[in-house]
Protein backbone atom coordinates (compact mmCIF):
# COMPACT_ATOMS: atom_id res chain seq x y z
CA UNK A 1 0.00 0.00 0.00
CA UNK A 2 2.79 2.34 1.03
CA UNK A 3 4.62 1.84 -2.27
CA UNK A 4 1.77 2.39 -4.07
CA UNK A 5 0.82 5.95 -2.39
CA UNK A 6 4.65 6.15 -3.40
CA UNK A 7 4.37 5.78 -6.75
CA UNK A 8 0.88 7.77 -7.13
CA UNK A 9 2.63 10.77 -5.54
CA UNK A 10 5.78 10.47 -8.23
CA UNK A 11 3.46 9.94 -11.23
CA UNK A 12 1.86 13.89 -10.02
CA UNK A 13 5.08 15.36 -9.47
CA UNK A 14 5.93 16.29 -12.74
CA UNK A 15 3.22 18.69 -12.61
CA UNK A 16 4.05 20.66 -9.85
CA UNK A 17 5.42 23.39 -12.10
CA UNK A 18 3.81 27.06 -12.41
CA UNK A 19 4.06 28.09 -16.08
CA UNK A 20 4.71 31.51 -16.14
CA UNK A 21 2.24 32.02 -19.53
CA UNK A 22 -1.13 30.46 -18.53
CA UNK A 23 -0.70 31.63 -14.82
CA UNK A 24 -0.46 35.49 -17.12
CA UNK A 25 -3.06 34.19 -19.10
CA UNK A 26 -5.35 33.10 -16.55
CA UNK A 27 -4.95 36.57 -14.31
CA UNK A 28 -6.03 38.63 -18.22
CA UNK A 29 -8.98 36.52 -18.18
CA UNK A 30 -10.48 36.26 -14.41
CA UNK A 31 -9.32 39.77 -13.13
CA UNK A 32 -9.90 41.73 -16.23
CA UNK A 33 -13.90 40.36 -16.68
CA UNK A 34 -14.15 40.78 -12.83
CA UNK A 35 -13.28 44.54 -13.17
CA UNK A 36 -15.64 45.06 -15.99
CA UNK A 37 -18.42 43.46 -14.72
CA UNK A 38 -18.40 45.56 -11.51
CA UNK A 39 -18.12 48.41 -13.54
CA UNK A 40 -21.46 47.14 -15.73
CA UNK A 41 -23.21 46.39 -12.79
CA UNK A 42 -22.55 50.78 -11.42
CA UNK A 43 -23.16 51.69 -14.59
CA UNK A 44 -26.91 49.74 -15.28
CA UNK A 45 -28.16 51.03 -11.53
CA UNK A 46 -29.55 54.10 -13.72
CA UNK A 47 -31.50 51.44 -15.92
CA UNK A 48 -32.44 48.47 -14.07
CA UNK A 49 -31.78 46.50 -10.77
CA UNK A 50 -32.75 43.31 -11.95
CA UNK A 51 -30.04 44.25 -14.70
CA UNK A 52 -27.47 45.08 -11.81
CA UNK A 53 -28.03 41.49 -10.27
CA UNK A 54 -27.24 39.86 -13.61
CA UNK A 55 -23.78 41.32 -13.75
CA UNK A 56 -23.48 40.94 -10.26
CA UNK A 57 -24.01 36.96 -10.81
CA UNK A 58 -21.49 36.84 -13.29
CA UNK A 59 -19.27 39.31 -11.54
CA UNK A 60 -19.62 36.97 -8.35
CA UNK A 61 -18.60 33.92 -10.91
CA UNK A 62 -15.59 35.51 -11.82
CA UNK A 63 -14.73 36.84 -7.78
CA UNK A 64 -14.95 32.66 -7.13
CA UNK A 65 -12.32 32.15 -9.86
CA UNK A 66 -9.92 35.49 -8.52
CA UNK A 67 -10.25 33.28 -5.27
CA UNK A 68 -8.64 29.83 -6.71
CA UNK A 69 -5.96 32.43 -7.74
CA UNK A 70 -5.67 33.37 -4.44
CA UNK A 71 -5.86 29.88 -3.34
CA UNK A 72 -3.09 28.74 -5.75
CA UNK A 73 -0.96 31.84 -4.10
CA UNK A 74 -1.48 30.98 -0.68
CA UNK A 75 0.34 27.37 -1.43
CA UNK A 76 3.25 28.98 -3.75
CA UNK A 77 1.94 27.17 -6.88
CA UNK A 78 0.44 30.58 -8.54
CA UNK A 79 4.13 31.46 -9.72
CA UNK A 80 7.46 30.16 -9.58
CA UNK A 81 8.60 32.67 -7.51
CA UNK A 82 7.49 32.94 -3.81
CA UNK A 83 7.57 37.08 -3.75
CA UNK A 84 5.09 36.75 -7.03
CA UNK A 85 3.12 35.06 -5.03
CA UNK A 86 2.95 37.12 -1.88
CA UNK A 87 2.39 40.39 -3.56
CA UNK A 88 -0.33 38.94 -6.17
CA UNK A 89 -2.10 36.59 -3.26
CA UNK A 90 -2.21 40.06 -0.98
CA UNK A 91 -3.63 41.81 -3.80
CA UNK A 92 -6.73 39.12 -4.91
CA UNK A 93 -6.88 38.50 -1.11
CA UNK A 94 -7.94 42.31 -0.89
CA UNK A 95 -10.51 41.57 -4.15
CA UNK A 96 -11.73 38.44 -1.71
CA UNK A 97 -11.93 39.75 1.70
CA UNK A 98 -8.84 36.97 2.84
CA UNK A 99 -5.64 37.97 4.15
CA UNK A 100 -3.01 36.03 2.78
CA UNK A 101 -1.18 35.01 5.27
CA UNK A 102 -3.80 33.88 8.23
CA UNK A 103 -6.10 32.04 5.74
CA UNK A 104 -2.62 30.79 3.94
CA UNK A 105 -1.23 29.02 7.52
CA UNK A 106 -4.92 28.03 8.38
CA UNK A 107 -5.31 26.37 4.69
CA UNK A 108 -1.94 24.40 5.36
CA UNK A 109 -2.59 23.03 8.60
CA UNK A 110 -6.09 22.12 6.99
CA UNK A 111 -4.00 20.11 3.98
CA UNK A 112 -2.07 18.75 7.11
CA UNK A 113 -5.03 17.84 8.96
CA UNK A 114 -7.63 17.07 6.63
CA UNK A 115 -10.06 13.85 7.61
CA UNK A 116 -8.02 13.14 10.46
CA UNK A 117 -10.53 12.57 13.70
CA UNK A 118 -7.81 13.68 16.66
CA UNK A 119 -6.91 17.13 14.58
CA UNK A 120 -9.47 18.84 13.47
CA UNK A 121 -10.30 22.37 14.17
CA UNK A 122 -8.18 24.79 12.09
CA UNK A 123 -9.29 25.45 8.73
CA UNK A 124 -11.98 23.03 8.04
CA UNK A 125 -15.94 22.68 8.47
CA UNK A 126 -16.99 21.79 12.37
CA UNK A 127 -17.98 18.26 12.27
CA UNK A 128 -19.40 15.79 15.09
CA UNK A 129 -19.01 12.33 15.32
CA UNK A 130 -21.90 10.57 16.38
CA UNK A 131 -20.73 9.81 19.64
CA UNK A 132 -19.44 13.41 20.00
CA UNK A 133 -22.93 14.16 19.14
CA UNK A 134 -24.87 12.55 21.91
CA UNK A 135 -22.20 13.57 24.66
CA UNK A 136 -22.72 16.85 23.90
CA UNK A 137 -24.09 19.30 26.28
CA UNK A 138 -27.31 20.72 25.47
CA UNK A 139 -26.61 24.16 24.47
CA UNK A 140 -23.36 22.43 22.12
CA UNK A 141 -25.61 20.28 20.43
CA UNK A 142 -28.31 23.73 19.81
CA UNK A 143 -24.81 26.06 18.26
CA UNK A 144 -23.73 22.47 16.15
CA UNK A 145 -27.13 21.89 14.88
CA UNK A 146 -27.46 25.92 14.33
CA UNK A 147 -23.90 25.96 12.84
CA UNK A 148 -24.89 23.10 10.28
CA UNK A 149 -28.09 24.58 9.09
CA UNK A 150 -27.93 25.53 5.42
CA UNK A 151 -29.47 29.36 6.13
CA UNK A 152 -26.47 29.98 8.58
CA UNK A 153 -23.85 28.40 6.52
CA UNK A 154 -24.29 29.66 3.34
CA UNK A 155 -25.85 32.72 4.09
CA UNK A 156 -24.70 34.11 7.85
CA UNK A 157 -21.24 31.93 6.89
CA UNK A 158 -20.05 34.50 4.31
CA UNK A 159 -20.73 37.54 6.31
CA UNK A 160 -19.27 36.48 9.43
CA UNK A 161 -16.25 34.75 7.85
CA UNK A 162 -15.11 37.01 4.97
CA UNK A 163 -16.49 40.32 6.72
CA UNK A 164 -15.59 40.09 10.52
CA UNK A 165 -13.43 36.76 10.84
CA UNK A 166 -10.71 37.66 8.38
CA UNK A 167 -10.75 40.56 10.04
CA UNK A 168 -8.75 39.38 12.99
CA UNK A 169 -5.87 37.45 13.95
CA UNK A 170 -5.69 34.67 16.14
CA UNK A 171 -3.94 34.61 19.49
CA UNK A 172 0.08 34.18 18.58
CA UNK A 173 -0.64 34.53 15.01
CA UNK A 174 3.15 35.20 13.87
CA UNK A 175 4.98 38.84 13.62
CA UNK A 176 4.63 38.40 9.56
CA UNK A 177 0.70 37.09 9.62
CA UNK A 178 -0.30 40.06 11.85
CA UNK A 179 1.03 42.76 9.25
CA UNK A 180 -0.06 41.30 6.65
CA UNK A 181 -4.06 41.27 7.88
CA UNK A 182 -3.25 45.02 9.24
CA UNK A 183 -2.26 45.35 5.52
CA UNK A 184 -5.32 43.90 3.89
CA UNK A 185 -7.36 45.71 6.33
CA UNK A 186 -5.68 49.04 5.37
CA UNK A 187 -5.71 48.35 1.34
CA UNK A 188 -9.59 47.29 1.98
CA UNK A 189 -10.44 50.70 3.74
CA UNK A 190 -8.28 52.68 1.33
CA UNK A 191 -10.61 50.69 -1.91
CA UNK A 192 -13.86 50.78 -0.05
CA UNK A 193 -13.66 54.62 0.94
CA UNK A 194 -12.28 56.05 -2.49
CA UNK A 195 -15.52 53.44 -4.75
CA UNK A 196 -17.98 55.44 -1.66
CA UNK A 197 -16.08 58.75 -2.64
CA UNK A 198 -16.45 58.35 -6.19
CA UNK A 199 -20.03 56.66 -6.67
CA UNK A 200 -21.61 56.99 -3.40
CA UNK A 201 -22.04 54.38 -0.49
CA UNK A 202 -25.30 53.33 -1.42
CA UNK A 203 -24.44 52.54 -5.19
CA UNK A 204 -21.07 50.48 -3.38
CA UNK A 205 -23.06 48.56 -1.46
CA UNK A 206 -26.34 47.66 -4.25
CA UNK A 207 -23.55 46.50 -6.37
CA UNK A 208 -20.99 44.91 -3.96
CA UNK A 209 -23.68 43.21 -1.52
CA UNK A 210 -24.81 40.71 -4.23
CA UNK A 211 -21.62 39.72 -5.45
CA UNK A 212 -20.27 39.64 -2.54
CA UNK A 213 -23.33 37.10 -1.53
CA UNK A 214 -23.22 35.18 -4.63
CA UNK A 215 -19.74 34.32 -4.41
CA UNK A 216 -19.22 33.45 -0.73
CA UNK A 217 -22.34 31.55 -0.63
CA UNK A 218 -21.16 29.31 -3.62
CA UNK A 219 -17.69 29.24 -2.36
CA UNK A 220 -18.78 27.97 0.95
CA UNK A 221 -20.72 25.42 -0.74
CA UNK A 222 -17.93 24.03 -2.70
CA UNK A 223 -15.65 23.91 0.49
CA UNK A 224 -18.68 21.95 1.96
CA UNK A 225 -19.04 19.82 -1.13
CA UNK A 226 -15.43 18.90 -1.42
CA UNK A 227 -15.03 16.97 2.37
CA UNK A 228 -18.64 16.31 2.86
CA UNK A 229 -20.11 13.35 1.11
CA UNK A 230 -21.21 9.81 2.15
CA UNK A 231 -18.41 7.48 1.97
CA UNK A 232 -15.34 10.32 2.37
CA UNK A 233 -12.50 9.26 4.71
CA UNK A 234 -11.78 9.72 8.41
CA UNK A 235 -9.93 8.00 10.75
CA UNK A 236 -7.65 8.49 14.03
CA UNK A 237 -4.43 10.19 13.84
CA UNK A 238 -3.00 6.01 14.89
CA UNK A 239 -4.12 5.14 11.37
CA UNK A 240 -4.25 8.28 9.04
CA UNK A 241 -2.56 8.23 6.19
CA UNK A 242 -1.76 11.46 4.01
CA UNK A 243 -2.46 9.91 0.10
CA UNK A 244 -5.63 8.34 1.50
CA UNK A 245 -6.79 11.45 3.16
CA UNK A 246 -6.53 13.10 0.21
CA UNK A 247 -7.88 10.82 -2.58
CA UNK A 248 -10.34 9.26 -1.05
CA UNK A 249 -11.62 12.33 1.71
CA UNK A 250 -11.30 14.59 -1.20
CA UNK A 251 -14.07 14.55 -3.75
CA UNK A 252 -13.90 14.75 -7.37
CA UNK A 253 -17.07 17.21 -8.08
CA UNK A 254 -17.64 16.83 -12.03
CA UNK A 255 -18.82 20.30 -12.67
CA UNK A 256 -20.49 21.25 -16.50
CA UNK A 257 -17.53 22.55 -18.51
CA UNK A 258 -18.34 25.91 -17.41
CA UNK A 259 -19.09 25.80 -13.98
CA UNK A 260 -15.69 23.96 -14.06
CA UNK A 261 -13.46 27.03 -15.75
CA UNK A 262 -15.60 29.24 -13.37
CA UNK A 263 -14.46 27.17 -10.31
CA UNK A 264 -10.78 27.21 -11.71
CA UNK A 265 -10.30 23.16 -11.46
CA UNK A 266 -11.11 22.97 -7.51
CA UNK A 267 -13.68 20.27 -8.34
CA UNK A 268 -10.46 18.01 -9.31
CA UNK A 269 -10.13 18.47 -5.19
CA UNK A 270 -8.73 15.03 -4.24
CA UNK A 271 -5.78 16.08 -6.93
CA UNK A 272 -5.36 19.25 -5.41
CA UNK A 273 -4.87 17.54 -1.48
CA UNK A 274 -3.07 14.69 -2.96
CA UNK A 275 -0.68 17.61 -4.72
CA UNK A 276 -1.09 21.80 -3.66
CA UNK A 277 1.86 22.36 -5.43
CA UNK A 278 0.03 21.77 -8.98
CA UNK A 279 -1.36 24.68 -10.16
CA UNK A 280 -5.29 25.15 -10.93
CA UNK A 281 -5.48 25.30 -15.00
CA UNK A 282 -2.70 21.50 -14.36
CA UNK A 283 -5.71 19.74 -12.26
CA UNK A 284 -7.79 18.19 -14.83
CA UNK A 285 -4.60 16.69 -16.83
CA UNK A 286 -3.62 15.76 -13.57
CA UNK A 287 -6.59 13.58 -13.15
CA UNK A 288 -7.14 12.28 -16.87
CA UNK A 289 -3.36 11.23 -17.40
CA UNK A 290 -3.55 9.28 -13.51
CA UNK A 291 -5.51 6.33 -13.75
CA UNK A 292 -5.73 5.70 -10.24
CA UNK A 293 -7.18 8.92 -9.58
CA UNK A 294 -10.10 8.22 -12.13
CA UNK A 295 -11.54 5.81 -9.79
CA UNK A 296 -12.13 8.10 -7.01
CA UNK A 297 -16.21 8.86 -5.58
CA UNK A 298 -17.29 11.15 -8.54
CA UNK A 299 -19.74 13.85 -7.13
CA UNK A 300 -22.22 15.19 -10.01
CA UNK A 301 -24.08 18.71 -9.81
CA UNK A 302 -27.34 17.06 -8.92
CA UNK A 303 -26.06 14.15 -6.68
CA UNK A 304 -24.14 17.18 -4.55
CA UNK A 305 -27.35 18.68 -2.82
CA UNK A 306 -28.17 15.17 -1.07
CA UNK A 307 -25.07 16.05 1.14
CA UNK A 308 -26.65 18.94 2.30
CA UNK A 309 -28.41 16.13 5.03
CA UNK A 310 -25.01 14.63 6.17
CA UNK A 311 -24.60 16.53 9.52
CA UNK A 312 -22.16 13.78 11.84
CA UNK A 313 -19.48 11.27 11.27
CA UNK A 314 -20.35 7.62 12.03
CA UNK A 315 -17.56 5.63 13.08
CA UNK A 316 -19.36 2.33 13.38
CA UNK A 317 -20.22 2.77 9.63
CA UNK A 318 -17.28 5.05 8.38
CA UNK A 319 -19.54 7.72 6.69
CA UNK A 320 -21.40 10.93 7.12
CA UNK A 321 -25.25 10.32 8.62
CA UNK A 322 -27.77 12.86 9.15
CA UNK A 323 -29.26 13.99 12.39
CA UNK A 324 -32.17 11.51 12.42
CA UNK A 325 -29.57 8.55 12.45
CA UNK A 326 -28.88 9.96 15.71
CA UNK A 327 -32.04 8.66 17.20
CA UNK A 328 -31.47 4.86 16.02
CA UNK A 329 -28.15 5.10 17.56
CA UNK A 330 -29.76 6.20 21.08
CA UNK A 331 -32.64 3.68 20.90
CA UNK A 332 -30.38 0.80 20.22
CA UNK A 333 -27.77 1.84 22.92
CA UNK A 334 -31.12 2.01 25.21
CA UNK A 335 -32.34 -1.38 24.19
CA UNK A 336 -29.10 -2.77 24.96
CA UNK A 337 -29.07 -1.63 28.03
CA UNK A 338 -32.38 -2.64 29.22
CA UNK A 339 -31.70 -6.15 28.71
CA UNK A 340 -31.48 -7.72 32.02
CA UNK A 341 -28.56 -9.97 33.30
CA UNK A 342 -28.53 -13.75 32.71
Amino acid sequence: MKEQQKQLRKQVAPYEKAELRNSIWQLINTIGPFLLLWFLAYKSLAFSYLLTLAFAVLAGGFLIRTFIIFHDCTHYSFFKSRKANRVLGTITGVLTLFPFEKWGHDHTIHHATSSNLDKRGVGDIWMLTVDEYLEAPFWKKVQYRLYRNPFVMFIIGPIYVFGIENRFNHRGARRKERLNTYLTNVLLAIVIGLLCLTIGWQSFLLVQIPIFMISGSLGIWLFYIQHTFEDSYFEEDEHWQYVRAAVEGSSFYKLPKVLQWVTGNIGYHHVHHLSPKVPNYKLEEVHNNTEPLQKVPTITLSMSLSSLKFKLWDEDGNKFVPFSHVKQVAKKRVSVHAKPEV
